[in-house]
């Protein structure tokens, strides 16, 4: 090989190696976000899951401690705390903010699976029915925070939940104790029950020490996990309060516009891979551990009856217009809701056939003796 030729090959390679390495000024982002999660659950797995692939995405740039409730700021504090940068970011839930507005619960996708929408319509209003840039409008001009948002937590269908006694009718319902938030909470106050607002860590003590008589979290893994079934047997499903319920990721707008646009395209990707993933995985999950509940721990998995159901839907829908009336942001949201369930709601009962049809032919629900 002659001497020039290998002169010019050896640059040629050289200048591709420096064109492949990373940028000499770029710095890693170690960034520290929290849930509202305890560490056990599955929910906290779905946090952690993301973080992992945006430090993949990112080639290593962008790493994320996903802390679990607590480490750094109480649970329901974590919005506060992002939007004052005392944490960079946060996983939980938008109906915990109905303190500050009622719109919040509306971009959990609760209650009442906001009017027939399941899990993947919910995400068609998000993204295609203009429902992220309501969501961060809400929160940078309704509540003036400095925050972004993304739905990463598909943690539903939800249990009508864990009670001590077992409910027949809607007066049973009535009277009763509960752990319930958000504005699920007021609408089973209009039905009669007395509720109280606690993380999930709090449940199970609260239960032991009789603060509480019964107990909505999630289902499946999550009450598994939490110890719910050592101390209620009577559990009930479904409910409509979280049908469909997403979870959030939320962001400081300075953390977020810090990003450059691969590592900002690298978060979106990461959040819907999350969704997706996580959320086959936690069906399984699910399933073991409802046949855990019954052969280990006795647990009584039971029908809600449906005159709970309609109830619930007819005080969502009280307190749904009672709020339009005074609040435009909620209406504009509810109203953009409803146009877009209108359309895919009909559309999907029409075309898919029920769940149940086939399952009840493959797997027949069997007849208690």
């Amino acid at each position: 090989m002659g001497k020039s030729l290998k002169t010019f090959l050896l640059a040629a390679l050289g200048a591709a190696a420096v064109g492949l390495a990373a940028p000499a000024d770029a710095q890693v982002k170690n960034l520290k976000f929290q849930s509202t999660w305890p560490a056990s659950l599955t929910l906290q797995d779905n946090f952690k899951f993301f973080a992992e692939r945006v430090d993949k995405l990112t080639g290593g740039q962008v790493k994320i401690e996903a802390l679990a409730a607590g480490q750094i700021v109480p649970p329901f504090e974590i919005l506060d705390a992002t939007h004052k940068k005392v944490i960079d970011g946060g996983h939980g839930i938008a109906y915990y903010w109905v303190g500050k507005n009622k719109a919040a619960t509306l971009f959990s996708a609760t209650p009442a699976g906001i009017m027939g929408m399941d899990h993947m319509d919910f995400l068609g209003w998000i993204y295609e029915g203009g429902g992220l840039d309501m969501w961060w409008e809400f929160y940078q001009k309704e509540l003036k925070l400095n925050v972004v948002a993304f739905p990463i937590l598909p943690a539903s269908p939800q249990a009508l939940g864990w009670f001590k006694r077992p409910i027949k009718n809607l007066e049973d319902f009535k009277g009763m104790k509960c752990r319930q938030t958000g504005i699920v909470a007021e609408i089973y106050q209009r039905m009669g029950m007395q509720t109280v607002n606690m993380p999930g860590g709090e449940i199970v003590p609260s239960a032991q020490r009789g603060v509480i008589d019964c107990a909505e979290w999630v289902g499946g893994v999550e009450d598994l996990r939490l110890g719910l079934p050592q101390v209620w047997k009577y559990h009930y499903t479904p409910g409509m309060h979280e049908s469909a319920s997403i979870g959030e990721l939320i962001i400081n707008s300075e953390v977020w516009a810090s990003f450059t646009p691969q590592q900002q395209e690298a978060v979106r990707s990461a959040v819907t891979e999350t969704f997706l993933r996580w959320w086959v995985k936690w069906q399984r999950q699910n399933a073991d551990a409802i046949e855990e509940m019954v052969e280990k721990h006795g647990t009584q998995l039971l029908r809600t009856p449906p005159a709970i159901l309609t109830a619930f839907f007819k005080a969502w829908d009280e307190i749904a217009k009672e709020e339009s009336a005074k609040n435009p942001f909620f209406k504009k949201v509810l109203d953009s809701q409803r146009a877009y369930a209108a359309k895919v709601v009909p559309a999907k009962r029409f075309m898919f056939p029920p769940y149940s049809f086939a399952a009840n032919y493959y797997f027949p629900e069997k007849k208690k003796q």
